[in-house]
C-alpha cells in the first residue's frame, strides 16, 4: 500500500548503470527510520540540498513497503493548514470530496489513521508554518491515531522544527546529512557509476575539489556529462582532460 515513487526516479537525472550505494548516511538512516517506525514517533531528516536525504529515505522505506503503509507528501512553496487536510486527504486516497469544514475534516482524518498503522513523509518540510506543524503534531498526538512522522528538508528544516517547543520535544530522532568526506567519496564514487570503477583516485580527489564538493547530485551531474565525453571521444577511462570538458558544462572548476 505504499505511495513512494518507482525506484528508476531515485536518480537525479537518467543516468544508466548508476547505482545506489550504501553509505554511512544511509546505513544510519535506514535505523533510524525503522526505530522511529516501530515506535510510532516523529523524526527529522535535514541537510544540504543534494546530500541524498530524498533518495536514502525512499530507498530505505521501499524496503519496508510490504509490510508499512507510507504516505508521501512533498511541499514546494508556503501552504496553509486548509491545504495540507486536502493534501492529507488525497495523500490517504479517503472517498467522496473533502468535508467543508474544519472540524469535520479532522474528524474524518483523525478517524482513518486511527484505523491501522501508517507512516507519513513530509519532504521539503522546511515549507511548512507554526500552524501546519502544530496541525501535524495536533493529528500525531491524538491517543488513537497510529501515525509515525519523517520530516525530511534542506538546512532550514532543522531551524523550523526547533522554533516549535512542543513538536521538537516530540521528535525522537535527528539525522543531519553533511557532505561527504574526501575519504568517502574515495569510497564512494568507484561504486556508483563504472565510469569510476577505474578512475586514477587523483582524478577523483581532482574532480571532487573542483565541482562536486562532496555533494551527491553534483557527482550525478559530473557523472553524466562525462560519460558524454568519453562516448564522443572514444576514451577509454576519466581522465583531467575529459572532467575539465565536463566542469565547463557545469560551470564550475577549472
Amino acid at each position: 500500500m505504499t505511495r513512494l515513487p518507482p525506484a528508476p526516479t531515485d536518480q537525479y537525472v537518467s543516468l544508466p548503470d548508476a547505482r545506489l550505494v550504501t553509505t554511512k548516511a544511509l546505513l544510519t538512516a535506514r535505523e533510524n527510520l525503522t526505530d522511529t517506525i516501530n515506535a510510532r514517533a516523529m523524526m527529522c531528516i535535514h541537510g544540504g540540498a543534494g546530500f541524498g536525504k530524498t533518495v536514502a529515505v525512499t530507498s530505505c522505506l521501499r524496503e519496508l513497503q510490504t509490510s508499512e503503509d507510507i504516505r508521501r507528501i512533498t511541499f514546494h512553496a508556503r501552504t496553509t493548514t486548509r491545504a495540507v487536510r486536502h493534501e492529507l486527504h488525497t495523500a490517504l486516497e479517503l472517498p467522496g470530496q473533502p468535508p467543508r469544514y474544519a472540524t469535520e475534516f479532522d474528524h474524518l482524518l483523525k478517524a482513518t489513521l486511527a484505523a491501522h498503522p501508517r507512516t507519513l513523509v513530509l519532504d521539503e518540510a522546511q515549507w511548512l508554518s507554526s500552524d501546519q506543524l502544530e496541525y501535524i503534531r495536533y493529528l500525531w498526538d491524538d491517543p488513537y491515531t497510529q501515525l509515525a512522522v519523517i520530516f525530511v528538508g534542506g538546512e532550514g528544516c532543522h531551524a523550523t522544527l526547533r522554533k516549535e517547543p512542543m513538536l521538537s520535544s516530540r521528535i525522537f530522532i535527528w539525522q543531519r546529512f553533511t557532505r561527504l568526506t574526501t575519504d568517502e567519496v574515495l569510497e564512494t564514487i568507484p561504486l556508483y557509476h563504472p565510469i569510476w570503477a577505474d578512475a586514477d583516485p587523483e582524478d577523483i580527489t581532482y574532480a571532487d575539489s573542483r565541482a562536486t564538493h562532496g555533494n551527491f547530485r553534483n557527482w550525478a551531474r559530473l557523472t553524466a556529462h562525462t560519460l558524454t565525453a568519453l562516448n564522443r571521444t572514444g576514451r577509454p577511462r576519466v581522465d583531467q582532460e575529459v572532467l575539465r570538458w565536463a566542469f565547463s558544462r557545469l560551470g564550475t572548476g577549472t
